[in-house]
This record gives structure tokens, sequence and C-alpha cells, in this order.
């Protein structure tokens, strides 16, 4: 039994929930993992799993295991790096997620410069703005704008994106320009709700430099990025966006930005990653290289 291969197996099923989806994302066969847990208790004398029909979950002894497992699977793989030909070209599959409007504009067009540099590793690119479980869904690392919101994981700033309030020409026809904030008495927004704490989100203005939180009425929700611009481009009413996602919309003039010398504050843009992943030599240079695409962008 290879035990770092079985501690590698015993980590996807725990991060995973089962044996099936562990064979699966290592690409074994269901069979071989089985066995090949069984062999990793039988070496260390203990039960590490507790299995019903439905789920599988760590006992006490492997949650401790997990998270030595965890620890020396990271280090493991920094230790290689820095002693082996990857130190110059580090390889492997890189699991990152973002949300897809920040993919499709500022992220992909440039991927390939990133491929160029590092042609060793394989990108897998999850672009949605659902909440992810990193450990879970075994993603390296998450691209998010706004609060951070989970202490466990490690930050690193990349960017604050300029943001607009914007509407659509159809929509002004209708309920008139503001010119001030006052004006917006009898205006309606979209509303954004996030799909993982269904928390909601107004607008935000800057008014003699302090931040002001405005609700207006709505008839019209939405959780995520694209419907909320599908929205506005509708008439659906006023919302607030990243510049890089309505810019080319505003040039073509289907959306109009409004109240310009109150522009929302900026959205912060981190890197997140689980602290064990803080080592790996993929992550670092795909998130530096992220720091390059990000600075035309502040």
């Amino acid at each position: 039994m290879d035990r770092f291969h079985a501690m590698h197996v015993f980590t996807r099923i725990v991060e995973l929930g089962g044996f099936a989806k562990a064979a699966d994302s290592l690409q074994l066969p269901r069979a071989s993992v089985t066995v090949l847990i069984k062999q990793l208790e039988a070496h260390l004398g203990v039960q590490l799993l507790q299995r019903t029909t439905r789920q599988v979950s760590t006992t006490l002894d492997g949650a401790a295991y997990y998270q030595r497992c965890v620890s020396l699977l990271a280090e493991l793989e920094e230790t290689e790096a820095v002693f082996s030909s990857s130190r110059k070209s580090p390889r492997g599959v890189l699991r990152i997620d973002m949300p897809g409007a920040m993919g499709r504009h500022l992220v992909i067009p440039r991927l390939p410069e990133f491929s160029a540099r590092y042609p060793e590793i394989q990108l897998e690119l999850g672009m949605n703005d659902r909440t992810v479980d990193l450990i879970r869904e075994g993603i390296d690392c998450v691209i998010r704008g706004g609060a951070i919101g989970d202490d466990s994981l490690v930050a690193r700033p990349l960017v604050a994106l300029p943001q607009a309030t914007c509407a659509s020409p159809a929509y002004l026809a209708k309920y008139g320009t503001p010119q001030s904030l006052a004006d917006l008495d009898g205006h309606r927004m979209i509303e954004f709700f996030a799909s993982g704490s269904g928390k909601r989100y107004g607008l935000d203005f800057f008014e003699n430099g302090a931040l002001r939180q405005m609700s207006l009425p709505y008839d019209l929700a939405v959780n995520s990025a694209d419907g909320y611009v599908a929205g506005c481009e509708a008439g659906y009413g006023i919302m607030q966006a990243p510049t890089y996602n309505v810019r080319h919309l505003i040039a073509a003039g289907r959306l109009c930005e409004i109240l310009a010398p109150w522009r929302p504050p900026a959205l912060p843009v981190n890197a997140l990653y689980p602290p064990h992943r803080q080592l790996s030599r993929r992550v670092r240079v795909f998130v530096d290289w992220l720091v390059e695409v990000f600075a035309d962008q502040g």
C-alpha cells in the first residue's frame, strides 16, 4: 500500500462525503478506493470512517487523522516543488472558481498568457456566483468580490474594482433621469440576493464623503450577475455593478450611467483558499498572475 496515495484518497472521501464521489474525482475504480481505505484502517489499527447507506462521516480518530493528512500532503507537495524542476515550472491540475462575468470579461481573454507561462498546469475553471465549499468540492482557490465572510480561509487582496450606477434608456424614458439622490424618490431598483446566504443588497452611494445605503421598491430580484445586468437592460430598474461588466453596454447605448458624482464604493476582490493550499506553488503563481491581470482595473 502506498501510504501517501492512501492518505490522498482518504482526504478526498472526507472532502466529498462519499467513496463514489472520491473515486470519480480521482478517476479510480470504486472498488479500489474501498480496498485502499480498508488497508489504511488495518495499517493504522483504527476506524477512520463511519459508513451508512446514505453518507460517510469521520470517526473522532478519522477527523484528527484528516487534519494531519491535509498538512502532510501540502508539505509534501511544497517539498517536491522546491527540490524538483517544478520549482521553475509548476505542474498539475489547478481548480479555480470565480464569478462568470469576471471570468468572461477579465480573466479568460488573458488566460492564454498564463498557460503560455505555465504550460504544465491544467486549469479547471468554474464560473458561477454561488457560494462554493472549497474543501468538499476540491477547489484550490476562489475569486470573490465583496466581504470575505469566512474567517477559515486565507485571503489575498487582488483589486478594488470601480462600480457604476446604471439604468436602461427605456427605464429612464419612463421614470426620468435622476440628477441627485433626492430624485430617487419614485424610482425602482433591481434587488440582488446571494444564492447561498439569501442576503439582500440595495444601492450604495458616496455622499459628502460618507456611505449612504438606500433601498428602493423592486419588481425583480436576481441572484446572478448576468441576470442582474439583463434585468437592467430589460428596464426593470436601477442597478450597480463593476464597470468592467457594463462598460461595453454603456458604449453601445444599451445602458446609461447615472448619478456619477455619487458612485458606489469600489468592490474589493480577493483570492480565497484553504490554509493547507497556502503553500501550493500552483495557487501562488495563479494568484500572482491575477494581480497582474487586475492591475489595470483598479
